[in-house]
């Protein structure tokens, strides 16, 4: 899992955007807001976790891309690094497994970000490394102003 420290302006877009959890104005990217949209989607609703493992209940991508988590740090969500990461091809699945690989073992209420990123280069390895100071090679999902994006804290085993 990669680190850098061109990531400032997407470290504070992404920690207002879960500090506040509502649309939000963010340096030249206009309102903002997390959730689903029409083609892309995580339900969290009923997110179960074994150990480091965290199963999705459905993820819908209109076309192949990455789950990906993203840890807090002093309770907000520390965009410069991701603790895991699944690939999933376009379509809708359920029960998609996505490991915290480079966090301490999760507890019960430790916060979360889960997004979802684009597979830009179809190469089926997560790129993430910076293009600029907003943007990683394999770009997070939009549509049209909103992130497909949610904050969730970990369940029980």
């Amino acid at each position: 899992m990669r680190r850098t420290k061109r990531c400032k302006a997407i470290v504070a877009f992404v920690v207002s955007c879960a500090t506040t959890g509502s649309a939000i104005a963010a340096e030249d990217a206009g309102a903002i807001e997390f959730g689903n949209g029409a083609e892309n989607a995580i339900v969290v609703d009923g997110l179960t976790r074994s150990g480091r493992d965290f199963t999705i209940t459905e993820v819908t991508l209109a076309d192949d891309g990455w789950l990906v988590l993203h840890p807090f740090a002093d309770g907000r969500p520390v965009g410069e690094i991701y603790a895991g990461a699944t690939f999933v091809p376009a379509g809708t699945h359920r029960n998609v497994v996505v490991r915290a690989q480079t966090v301490p073992m999760p507890e019960a209420g430790t916060p979360f970000l889960i997004m979802l990123h684009s597979d830009v280069d179809h190469d089926e390895t997560f790129d993430f490394v910076f293009v600029d100071e907003r943007n990683v090679a394999d770009r997070a999902v939009f549509e049209g102003n909103r992130m497909i994006a949610h904050v969730f804290s970990s369940p029980e085993e």
